[in-house]
């Protein structure tokens, strides 16, 4: 089910929906397209990619332009339409009345049977194209793009400002930030320079070029509203680090580019948050710093190879920040370690808050899988931890992440607050581990029932969760947790929990302050 669906079928959700600007369907085709994997040529990879880069921060002199036409003059060379098309297939009808599948049936249709040649009828899906944008970023033709723009297609061309049209090739493409390489064969290209994304500011003006609705290249201007957003929801990207921006993107802006005043790629548009479907003034961008990174990998190997810890973490709310004396909540919190993996060996525990990596600050988890990724395998990350109150630093060999990541973002709470009235809990015997599936490495003490209305169901203890620990106190039975929880010396309880999708933690709160 793709994102448009989704919203369809959801009607509550989609209110608060993100919708990648995928293709641009109805103006072109019968429906918008929906593409089921890459089929576009793709070459083998290069080694090298001459960017042009200025790293110098924008002018912050608080002065108002009169005319971006100077600046959109310089950018709009650079910035391509990119048309897909996935070509029409031959296929077994579904859903046709019991037996008229049967072979049989062709000797009374002759050799032109409905029903083809093989088992079941045959027919023809009409071909789908679509619309997006892209940026040219070298001389010599490679154009960053989004993925999900080329995604699919078995054909790919360029459409340039001066009215050339190419047709290219997918260099390589990585769903897990949707960033794709193209390329065309073409010399001295009006190829965009980038900026340092790392230096743009909430506040920063800037202008989003690109293809909107198929009608041409439109300009549009807004600011930077804030930085290091992550999806609210949008599935299927594993890292995300977006430039939110209040400059109007639509569908078929997909690919283009987000430039700042003085006409350097800060980012790559990619979705927009919408009710109706179309700008209302929510509008993200991938990085320009994050789509270099991936573009060299692309470029370089074919593939984007990203650093591993092998940990669960998740965020630290108010309540967990409590529960564990943080007097911030700064960092990410290590609720499972992966045993024998990176981390692991380094000393890395269940309970730790991640700091900092290499002296940067951490913020939250996605801040720390961001970093993490962005470290090749086989080399040495510094972990500044927090542990029981004690700051220690932790060398850990970064190894590769494998095919299903281990470092995920854990579940959170909603709101981490409630009291343990309303829980009953049970000792681990066989019948309960077989119907819950619960390993018999893992000791503690099941939750069976939580009352619905209860704060603790609210704080998002579930019936299936083994209390590992209450208040960093192992427990090893129903009796022993009953125990823990009497009496306690304040009124916040801090629970070590497991549950199929790892271990968690979370924090109840009689006064229902979090």
């Amino acid at each position: 089910m793709n994102d448009l669906e989704h919203a369809m079928k959801h009607p509550k959700k989609s209110l608060r929906h993100f919708i990648p600007l995928l293709l641009l369907g109805g103006l072109i085709g019968a429906r918008t397209a929906v593409w089921a994997g890459g089929k576009a040529e793709q070459t083998k990879p290069a080694t090298e990619l001459k960017l042009t880069v200025d790293d110098t921060p924008v002018a912050r002199d608080g002065r108002i332009a009169t005319s971006f036409s100077p600046v959109v003059k310089q950018v709009a060379p650079s910035v391509v339409k990119v048309l897909t098309s996935q070509k029409s297939k031959v296929g077994s009808a579904a859903g046709l009345p019991p037996g008229l599948g049967n072979p049989a049936w062709r000797q009374f249709f002759g050799g032109d049977s409905p029903f083809g040649p093989g088992e079941g009828r045959q027919f023809r899906a009409p071909a789908q194209r679509g619309i997006g944008s892209g940026v040219i970023v070298t001389r010599d033709g490679y154009i960053l793009t989004n993925n999900h723009v080329v995604d699919g297609a078995d054909e790919v061309k360029v459409s340039l400002n001066d009215g050339r049209e190419f047709t290219a090739k997918v260099i390589g493409k990585d769903p897990k930030t949707d960033v794709a390489v193209i390329k065309v064969e073409a010399k001295d290209l009006p190829a965009l320079t980038l900026a340092d994304s790392d230096h743009i500011e909430v506040g920063d003006l800037v202008l989003a070029v690109g293809n909107p609705f198929g009608i041409g290249q439109t300009v549009t201007m807004g600011m930077v509203s804030a930085t290091g957003r992550d999806a609210l929801g949008l599935v299927d990207l594993d890292y995300q680090d977006f430039i939110q921006t209040d400059a109007a993107i639509n569908p078929g802006n997909s690919g283009g580019a987000l430039v700042d005043a003085q006409g350097r790629l800060v980012g790559i548009n990619t979705a927009i948050l919408s009710r109706s479907g179309g700008n209302q003034g929510i509008g993200f961008a991938i990085p320009a710093n994050l789509a270099r990174d991936v573009m060299g990998e692309l470029v370089s190997a074919g593939k984007v190879t990203r650093g591993y810890l092998g940990v669960l973490i998740q965020d630290l709310t108010p309540a967990l920040a409590k529960g564990f004396k943080l007097a911030e909540r700064k960092g990410a919190l290590v609720g499972e370690v992966t045993p024998k993996g990176p981390a692991a060996k380094a000393g890395v525990e269940s309970g730790d808050v991640v700091l900092e990596v290499n002296g940067k600050d951490i913020a939250d988890s996605r801040h720390l899988r961001l970093e993490i990724a962005r470290i090749k395998p086989g080399e040495t990350a510094a972990l500044k931890v927090l542990r029981a109150g004690d700051a220690r630093t932790l060398k850990v060999k970064v190894g590769e992440l494998p095919g299903r990541p281990a470092l995920a973002q854990g579940d959170s709470t909603p709101d981490d607050e409630g009291t343990l009235n309303g829980v009953t809990v049970s000792d681990l015997d066989p019948r309960m581990r077989q119907q819950f599936g619960i390993p018999a490495k893992v000791k503690g003490a099941l939750v069976t029932q939580v009352e619905p209305d209860s704060m603790a169901a609210e704080a998002g203890l579930k019936p299936g969760d083994v209390v590992l620990e209450i208040n960093h106190e192992p427990v090893f039975g129903a009796d022993e947790a009953v125990k823990l929880t009497e009496a306690p010396k304040d009124k916040t309880t801090l629970l070590k929990l497991w549950s199929p999708k790892g271990t968690r933690f979370l924090v109840v709160d009689e006064s229902g302050q979090g």
